[in-house]
């Protein structure tokens, strides 16, 4: 599947003529159609694509996988087959591959090329198999938002739809993989996307860069935690979440001073044991800031089930047999969930490093990469602030924080007060009748503790007691982003 540069460009332009972009294809499949590609069921978009015009022809045979004629395609036929790209049928031909157009948010059209989709009926994987950009691959990107950056690694490229972010804002990339077949996809889709200057290398973990360093590393590992490595992209073969723990320890000695790393990553929740505990112990090795983030968390079964879906295994022959087996090696690891989420690491220097580790189920603004640094100052701040700085400081409302009464209809007083996150991490807080006041009247421009006993004297509250109970509430607040130092004294 090494496609001659002239053909790839042929290629291209042809996509961009017939409007082959995400924009094009949503227009064209309609509100529907699009719905139930996500859902993976393409009959929709085969009835929207039945007039065989240009477009049409490009969505089914590059995007559904259907065969269409010769005639229709309007293609470099001999070429593209010669590449491995497609093959003959009769009068028609058909994609080997899946073709996809992607959105880099430069408005620029890009494309990921990865193995065709296999749904229920079709041949099992190859264990070489190279997946598709996703959900999964838009989230990464997503996260891996940051400035411009000098070097920047993408550890595990597979299609290589990370390069294709990394490389508007990188001064230069690279893209490694075990996988020496995703790395030939990967030249392909970065060859469709027009981008040149990205560097691949093959090899496990972070071997083909030894030595070197990276101001960014993004990676959407093969963190599924099976009791066996049956394909490469998903799964590494290390016993429990043993290798995305390597893969945060070993990070460190690959960042260079101010580096920034962004995982993907699963971690076991296991009998007796705070998972907290367990992803906290693995940021604290690192000796760099670090916070990690639960999106979700499944328990044994779903978790089998859903990557037993993922390879296309419900309803065979070997289903049960596999599900039992991994649930067998599930419990004899006392295993009571899977968490989902990120990883992410920063090299700030600091002789005392921050750790925080929290679970987060709302959406959150995107981009989720715009969050990290402000969420790790703000936990520092907090952190580092004594209680009488705390007193001291002027404080100030974070941008989109509103506050929120619930009571009966008609009551004088509130059953509960929350402050509620408009923009970024999109968190709420229950706070009592003094923190609400204070929100209310901290502006940045007064110190803390005047504006507290101005409040425990228009409440009725002992002066005393405010001032004194007052940093234990409030330090959450300054940690969570729902309160910013404006300046200290």
């Amino acid at each position: 599947m090494d496609a001659p540069s002239d053909l790839v460009r042929r290629l291209r332009d042809r996509f961009v003529e017939a409007g082959y972009t995400i924009d094009g294809v949503r227009e064209r499949l309609g509100d529907m159609a699009a719905s139930a590609l996500a859902r993976e069921e393409i009959v929709p978009a085969l009835r929207a694509t039945r007039d065989a015009d240009p477009l049409a022809t490009l969505i089914r045979l590059w995007w559904l996988g259907a065969p269409v004629s010769t005639a229709a395609a309007d293609l470099p036929l001999q070429g593209l087959i010669e590449a491995g790209l497609l093959v003959r049928l009769g009068d028609t031909v058909q994609a080997t591959v899946h073709l996809q157009p992607w959105d880099t948010g430069t408005g620029d059209p890009a494309y990921v090329v990865s193995d065709r989709k296999v749904r229920p009926g079709d041949p099992s994987l190859r264990a070489d198999h190279v997946v598709g950009a996703g959900g999964a691959s838009a989230n990464l990107a997503q996260l891996g938002w940051t400035a411009p950056v000098g070097r920047a690694l993408d550890l595990g490229t597979g299609c290589g739809v990370q390069a294709l972010h990394l490389a508007p804002r990188a001064e230069h990339v690279v893209a490694t993989d075990v996988n020496r077949r995703a790395l030939r996809l990967a030249r392909l889709s970065w060859g469709l996307s027009g981008m040149t200057g990205v560097e691949a290398r093959e090899g496990s973990m972070y071997d083909p860069v030894d030595g070197e360093r990276f101001d960014l590393v993004v990676s959407n590992p093969p963190f599924v935690i099976a009791p066996e490595a049956r394909y490469t992209y998903r799964e590494a073969g290390r016993r429990g979440d043993e290798f995305c723990r390597d893969l945060v320890r070993r990070t460190p000695r690959h960042l260079a001073q101010g580096g920034r790393a962004r995982f993907l990553a699963n971690w076991l929740h296991v009998k007796g044991e705070d998972w907290q505990d367990r992803v906290g112990g693995w940021l604290a090795e690192t000796g760099c800031d670090g916070w990690a983030v639960q999106r979700d968390v499944q328990d044994p079964a779903e978790y089998v089930e859903l990557w037993l879906r993922d390879s296309a295994e419900h309803g065979t022959s070997a289903y049960r047999e596999r599900y039992d087996e991994w649930l067998g090696w599930f419990e004899s690891m006392d295993v009571t969930g899977v968490g989902f989420g990120w990883i992410a690491l920063h090299d700030s220097g600091s002789l005392s490093p921050l750790v925080r580790v929290e679970e987060m189920t709302q959406p959150v603004e995107p981009p989720s990469g715009a969050l990290v640094d402000k969420v790790l100052r703000a936990a520092r701040a907090a952190h580092e602030l004594s209680d009488e700085d705390l007193l001291d400081a002027r404080l100030k409302v974070a941008e989109g924080v509103v506050e929120e009464r619930v009571g009966p209809p008609g009551a004088d007083d509130p059953s509960r007060i929350a402050l509620r996150q408009t923009r970024g991490a999109r968190r709420t807080a229950a706070v009592g009748t003094v923190e609400a006041a204070l929100a209310g009247v901290c502006d940045g421009d007064l110190p803390t503790r005047p504006l507290l006993a101005a409040i425990a004297e228009l409440t009725d509250e002992d002066p005393d007691a405010v001032l004194r109970d007052a940093p234990a509430v409030l330090r959450p607040l300054v940690a969570d982003g729902f309160l910013t130092v404006a300046s200290l004294r």
